[in-house]
């Protein structure tokens, strides 16, 4: 395949960087076209139309050419509705207050726990789609729902089947300590998951079943606090799972710096982040994955987005798609994220491709344009790679290819 003539590639880097902090250079090729194989991966860019005119041409004159879009932190496995929550959130109900009614992620654990694993995959699938009308090729996919054994096999079950059919990447991270499962306090819930879980996970791994990459744990007050969540963080990594969490979302207990000392790849959230935790999580280059819908929908404090990349914490933006952020759109999440948390424009989309692709450990395949890497792009139908983010909430998204395949397209 070979995009012809572009307006603009927007290359993110050309130098096989792993990160882009405070106001980065995009590497923007002007009137320029990128060549991808046949196994799917960028093998040339520039003024190359001569070489390739054996190749399926796509006409990119007068738009836009991007990397895919890179969705780090999403809970798609679940199952009821929840519409109802939204208005009880505008009459000023908080999480907590919700969640400790039955609602929440309480409400959605009873229905994954009653659907069957083929239900799931259908609502698993419909979000994946819709993800892709927006410009997603590559997703994160928690469990999280089920707060029981079987109840997280079967989500992880339902990802690792859904994943091996999907048009997109698909990365698995185990959630088991999402909430406190009825009736158990932290530490029995703590053991159950030490002493249950992974281990059943350990042997679903073994056995080929299920790709978990990533072990995840709702860092919060009156549900895991820190001394469960580095037990639990300690025994995904020996298993081979990378701790990837959520962190000062609701209240400040220092988790960026347990992260940080734990070498976690990624902290998502951050609402609370203390000067401290920004400092430690920029020493240790522990990416913050900051969820703007999340934070509006909530009516939470800002993250101190604009201080934590001043500082040289690597920052990703992701839309915490679930049944309380009901958001399938990184470009409305980067919209969000210029809007109210300060960043800029080119700031954003480094937060969705290369820093996203960073928070993944994926970094070196996807999240730039560059030769040998993946062939993962958002065409828009823009003169400038801005209007991604300016035509708030109806995006002039083109076509959306993955390793050299489209799997989009705005007809």
């Amino acid at each position: 395949m070979l995009l012809s003539k572009a307006k603009q590639i927007v290359c993110i880097s050309k130098t096989g960087e792993r990160f882009k902090f405070a106001n980065p250079d995009l590497c923007i090729l002007e009137n320029a076209s990128v060549a991808i194989n046949e196994q799917g991966m960028i093998v040339d860019i520039g003024d190359i139309d001569e070489k390739y005119q054996n190749y399926k041409i796509v006409d990119c004159r007068g738009r836009c050419v991007l990397p895919g879009l890179i969705d780090a932190h999403t809970h798609p496995c679940y199952a009821g509705d929840r519409s109802g929550e939204f208005k009880m959130k505008l009459e000023g109900a908080t999480y907590m207050e919700i969640h400790n009614k039955g609602g929440g992620i309480m409400y959605t654990s009873r229905c994954v726990n009653q659907s069957s694993q083929e239900e799931l995959e259908q609502i698993l699938e419909s979000g994946i789609k819709r993800a892709i009308r927006n410009g997603t090729t590559t997703m994160e996919a928690k469990s999280g729902f089920g707060l029981s054994t079987d109840g997280e096999v079967k989500q992880l079950l339902t990802i690792e089947a859904v994943s091996k059919r999907s048009p997109i990447e698909i990365v698995q991270t185990y959630l088991g300590a999402h909430a406190l499962p009825p009736g158990l306090s932290e530490k029995q819930a703590e053991q159950d998951i030490i002493n249950n879980q992974i281990p059943q996970i350990k042997k679903l791994i073994d056995e080929d079943k299920i790709h978990p990459e990533f072990v995840d744990v709702f860092c919060e007050k009156g549900i895991y606090e820190l001394e469960s969540t580095k037990n639990i963080l300690q025994e995904g990594a020996k298993i081979g799972l990378i701790p990837s969490f959520h962190g000062e979302e609701l209240n400040h207990l220092e988790s960026a710096k347990l992260g940080a000392d734990l070498g976690a790849i990624a902290i998502s959230h951050l609402e609370h982040l203390s000067k401290e935790g920004i400092q430690a999580m920029a020493e240790k280059k522990v990416v913050g994955i900051i969820l703007p819908t999340t934070q509006f929908i909530l009516k939470l404090q800002p993250p101190p987005v604009r201080e934590m990349i001043d500082s040289g914490v690597p920052t990703a933006l992701a839309t915490d798609y679930c049944p309380n952020a009901y958001c399938m759109s990184l470009p409305f999440t980067m919209s969000l994220a210029c809007l109210n948390l300060k960043m800029r424009p080119n700031e954003a989309l480094c937060a969705v491709t290369l820093n996203a692709a960073a928070a993944l450990n994926r970094h070196k395949t996807i999240g730039s344009i560059e030769i040998g890497k993946q062939g993962d792009f958002v065409i828009l139908d823009a003169p400038t790679w801005e209007h991604l983010v300016y035509q708030i909430a109806d995006s002039p998204i083109w076509k959306v290819i993955k390793k050299g395949k489209i799997i989009y397209e705005y007809l």
